[in-house]
């Protein structure tokens, strides 16, 4: 019987390449996402009844709830949850940045993905599941311009720890992946859609590939079911965390 994996976040980066990898290998997956067409796309590369696609926005908790209770009879089961779907947005520095922003981090990256998780724990918890959750190494290594952005990846890794703490003896399986530096949508998206800055900040570093954490995302799902990946920390070679800034008055 094929398992079955839900993933949040789907219409592009790592979410669809987590899509692909598990769809190709015969789960059942539910991608989920705003764009509908992009969603469509990608089931449409796969044979009927191996992709179902649930287009809604991640930060509306009746469409939600809609979504899930729409899920077709082959799709109820749900084994693995991967919260992937969050955002970064912005730069400046705290003091000058918008609230706007900071507020909508916050409703998709922490509330969403708790909403979500708490909707799917009756399923996932007689069925011996896992939950993946998609943090960052913003939430461990502060950076100028991270604030709210790292402040609720802080929450996804704390989050993950407390449910693994709570899920104590059902089976549950919880684990906090959280990737450096990766060339994806992100930077378009956190910069307004500034392709220069996103080409700028990639340049010769050879960043970790959407299809990286896909393979990492796939690797830890099928795991002997008595092991559990508690945090999983990943940065490209060309990536550190060497060397402290320094401010000197002039």
């Amino acid at each position: 019987m094929p398992r079955t994996i839900l993933i949040t976040g789907a219409t592009s980066g790592f979410g669809a390449a987590a899509v692909e990898r598990f769809a190709g290998a015969g789960w059942r997956v539910i991608a989920c996402g705003r764009r509908a067409q992009r969603l469509q796309e990608l089931a449409q590369r796969f044979p009927p009844g191996c992709i179902h696609a649930a287009s809604f926005d991640i930060r509306d908790t009746e469409a939600m709830q809609a979504a899930i209770e729409a899920l077709p009879t082959g799709f109820r089961d749900i084994d693995v949850l991967v919260n992937n779907a969050g955002l970064a947005l912005g730069t400046a520095p705290a003091q000058h940045a918008d609230l706007g922003q900071w507020r909508q981090m916050i409703d998709s990256n922490v509330t969403a993905l708790a909403t979500l998780t708490h909707a799917l724990l009756p399923t996932l918890v007689p069925r011996r599941g896992a939950i993946l959750n998609i943090s960052s190494i913003a939430a461990t290594y502060p950076y100028a311009g991270g604030n709210v952005y790292g402040a609720t990846k802080a929450f996804v890794t704390q989050f993950s720890l407390g449910l693994r703490a709570d899920l104590h003896g059902t089976g549950v399986r919880v684990t906090s992946i959280e990737p450096g530096l990766a060339e994806t949508e992100f930077t378009l998206v956190r910069t307004g859609g500034d392709q220069s800055a996103s080409d700028e900040l990639y340049a010769g570093a050879s960043p970790i590939t959407a299809a990286d954490i896909a393979e990492t995302l796939w690797w830890v799902a099928n795991l002997p079911p008595h092991l559990n990946i508690n945090r999983l920390e990943l940065m490209p070679v060309s990536q550190s965390f060497a060397g402290f800034r320094i401010h000197r008055e002039s």
